[in-house]
């Protein structure tokens, strides 16, 4: 179910750079609190998304989406303060960043459809 489904596809390569992030900034930076908080948040979205695509019922399915969406929105804040406490440079934040955003496009989009078509 998950072979094709672009925004998990997209939200498991986001993912995979988060723990490598996550590793980065631990071994190198030695920063220990907000960089966990990336990883809880980070790796969240595509494991509610998993959730999602076997939900039992649209509104099943929304609740997941939007789970997905608001660790999204926790991940970029986590992001900024890493990159506005000198912990990422403007080349790596930019990155990864903008991957964050393309995601939160995705699920916003996803909620307002699937919100009306319930309608």
């Amino acid at each position: 179910m998950t072979e094709g489904n672009v925004v998990f596809t997209k939200s498991k390569k986001f993912a995979v750079r988060i723990v490598k992030l996550f590793q980065y900034l631990r071994n190198d930076k030695h920063e220990y609190v907000m960089s966990n908080q990336l990883l809880k948040s980070g790796t969240s979205i595509g494991a509610n998304i998993a959730e999602a695509i076997c939900a039992m019922s649209d509104k099943d399915f929304l609740a997941k989406i939007y789970i997905a969406f608001k660790e999204c929105s926790e991940t970029k804040y986590w992001l900024d303060l890493l990159y506005e406490t000198s912990y990422l440079n403007n080349q790596e934040y930019s990155s990864i960043y903008a991957d964050c955003e393309e995601l939160r496009k995705l699920l916003s989009s996803i909620t307002k459809t699937t919100k009306e078509k319930d309608k």
